[in-house]
């Protein structure tokens, strides 16, 4: 293999591969990210089992040579060193060759590297995924989907299903789901064009999500998405992001989310989130987190809490609308806050069905986003 290539193109592939890349691995190949070169380009190649991802450099685009190719060949080459060194290069341009033993020769203005190469053939083969469910939607949509439901989902592996995002597909309405025990978001968006295609407790891992949300640009690309039987393969301009779907059924989540409510509010977004911000402070001393809200006779709300060592915050806030009977709960503010980070509407509808019973947050603009968070039970 010699070729010659463009250092910021090759970077820029290098950074999106290396994310499948764990720290972990005890498969040696696995710690490396795998070249392929043919007269058509290079594809990049790195895996951890659970996500693989591979980025394609073609030999030229519509403005110029990105590279060379004088001899094809492969190469499996230490992630950890690879990636870094390409980065900190001198020259725009850098020549590579693979010698006997997959020894490979990089070379950049006066900078000469001699790295140790593995052996290509080792190297996992990526899933072979058939593309008869397959949907489409905007960069931004599936990122933003992600980043409203992603903070709910549990950290704890003795669930492991509850580490990941739930997906289901029907009738054109794509939702997202994600729940830890004690908090749930979901998530929503018509989808134009995807009768054909349906599908039922696709979960895929909360932090695999997160590294996919990194790939995908800010300008509004569209993604393919393909749903196999264990595999769901998301494609990106010239990146291919393959994950697995995690094993086991998603619990039925319906159930614990109420239609009817004994009180009802609608407060001002912004000044809720400073409120509650403020009161967390104090609360998250005593590691409990707990902040309570009570309804006012004059028609607004009180947010408060107190740590035994620091003293206490209380706090009045008005409400755009009132509906029910008066209350007084205690939540887990951290909760509340994640949610409030989110919420894209400039006001909230919060529902109450009794002290223990699960509180509602459903943005007034939005009707496609839901939120749920369990009460505390406290002694006062």
């Amino acid at each position: 293999m010699k070729i010659s290539i463009l250092k910021n193109v090759l970077n820029e592939s290098i950074q999106h591969v290396s994310k499948a890349i764990s720290s972990r691995t005890t498969i040696p190949i696995l710690s490396g990210i795998k070249l392929d070169v043919n007269h058509s380009g290079v594809t990049l190649t790195a895996s951890d089992t659970d996500i693989s991802i591979q980025s394609f450099i073609p030999v030229e685009d519509s403005e110029r040579t990105i590279v060379t190719v004088e001899q094809p060949g492969s190469v499996v080459l230490p992630a950890k060193f690879f990636v870094e060194i390409i980065k900190k290069l001198p020259s725009q341009e850098i020549q590579m060759e693979v010698k006997d033993q997959f020894q490979t020769f990089i070379s950049s203005g006066a900078t000469e590297i001699q790295m140790v190469g593995l052996d290509p053939e080792e190297f996992p083969v990526l899933p072979d995924i058939e593309g008869n469910q397959t949907i489409s939607l905007p960069g931004a949509l599936l990122k933003n989907m992600i980043r409203q439901t992603g903070f709910s989902i549990s950290t704890h592996e003795t669930t492991p299903i509850l580490t990941g995002v739930l997906w289901n597909l029907d009738q054109n309405e794509l939702k997202f789901t994600a729940t830890d025990r004690h908090r749930l978001a979901t998530r929503s968006a018509h989808l134009e064009g995807a009768d054909e295609v349906k599908f039922h407790n696709v979960v895929i891992a909360g932090k695999t999500l997160n590294e996919l949300s990194k790939i995908i640009p800010d300008q509004n690309t569209l993604v393919d998405i393909v749903v196999a039987d264990n595999q769901v393969l998301f494609k990106i301009d010239r990146v291919l992001f393959y994950s697995r779907i995690l094993d086991g059924i998603y619990p039925d989540t319906s159930r614990i989310i109420p239609t009817n409510y004994k009180t009802e509010l609608v407060l001002d977004t912004k000044k809720l989130s400073e409120s509650i911000d403020r009161a967390y402070l104090l609360s998250r001393e005593e590691k409990t987190n707990i902040v309570r809200l009570q309804t006012m006779e004059h028609g607004g709300i009180e947010i408060s809490s107190s740590s035994s060592e620091l003293g206490k915050v209380r706090e009045e806030l008005d409400v755009i609308d009132f509906k029910g009977e008066p209350l007084k709960i205690s939540f887990n503010s951290k909760y509340m806050l994640d949610v409030l980070k989110v919420v894209e509407s400039e006001q909230l509808k919060i529902a109450f069905t009794g002290i223990m019973s699960p509180i509602i947050l459903k943005p007034v603009d939005d009707s496609q986003s839901l939120y749920v968070i369990l009460p505390y039970r406290t002694t006062n």
